[in-house]
């Protein structure tokens, strides 16, 4: 449908520089899916990327310079900043719970409460904030949930199930709201048990009695304020759902460089 605005504002043949720039600090992701974005709309404008995912910027910083055409530049800057600022807020969320759990030995790992159509973008925002990815679909793991156990009657019998259909190639995982639940998933062969809301004590609980056979997960309403204390008990991974979900995004934005003389 074109821009309307710019089309009416714009003198065809104008160009100009603009500069992509962070206005707070935070953990910078999706510069190269932004980016894109101004070279998708016109192949003719020219992309100098400053800063590249992963880094931490301060406020003021100037994440990529974009030349051509003005209205060009103007077509592409909201969805552009769009996908830049939401992916940056997603890195940067994922680096404060990172921190958090620093010299603990605790893996960050994201969920699949993903916005649709974003996944693979987010996950790649996660591993840019220093977190690491769970599995990325239904299709390359088996996370056998508490409706999946209904079904079956038991963990351990639906553990028994997955790993017979799925063999030694492709990682199963159950989650377990017990600790009564813990011997029989690790002997029917789990890879992963996940502490679903578990308090402390029995994460530690369940840390001794694994005694790495298998990996733990802790999971369920994991904070900035209590995650610290979830790693603490020796779990290997802590699983966020609200990098993703919740993340505000980052204050970013489009700051056109005044013409010499202007």
């Amino acid at each position: 449908m074109g821009d309307v605005t710019s089309a009416a504002t714009i003198p065809e043949d104008a160009r100009a520089t603009a500069r992509v720039v962070a206005r707070q600090a935070g953990c910078l992701a999706g510069t190269g899916a932004a980016l894109r974005v101004f070279e998708l709309v016109d192949p003719g404008v020219r992309v100098d990327r400053r800063i590249r995912d992963g880094m931490i910027v301060h406020a003021g910083t100037v994440v990529a310079e974009v030349r051509g055409p003005a209205r060009s530049l103007l077509t592409a800057e909201r969805v552009a900043l769009n996908l830049l600022g939401h992916l940056s807020g997603v890195a940067t969320a994922t680096r404060a719970f990172v921190d958090r759990v620093a010299g603990t030995g605790a893996t960050i790992i994201d969920t699949r409460k993903t916005t649709p159509g974003l996944r693979a973008l987010e996950k790649a925002a996660v591993r840019a904030g220093g977190g690491a990815n769970h599995r990325m679909g239904l299709y390359d793991a088996v996370l056998i949930k508490d409706n999946h156990i209904a079904a079956v009657g038991s963990a351990a019998e639906a553990v028994r199930r997955a790993r017979a259909h799925v063999g030694s190639t492709v990682r199963v995982e159950v989650e377990i709201e017990s600790l009564d639940d813990l011997e029989g998933a690790i002997e029917a062969g789990a890879d992963i048990v996940m502490l679903d809301n578990m308090d402390g004590a029995s994460m530690r609980e369940a840390v001794r009695r694994t005694a790495g056979r298998c990996l733990l997960e802790a999971s369920g309403g994991i904070t900035l304020d209590s995650v610290r204390a979830a790693a603490e008990t020796g779990v290997d991974w802590i699983s966020v759902g609200r990098i993703t979900h919740s993340a505000p995004s980052l204050d970013v934005a489009l700051d056109f460089v005044p013409s010499p003389g202007a």
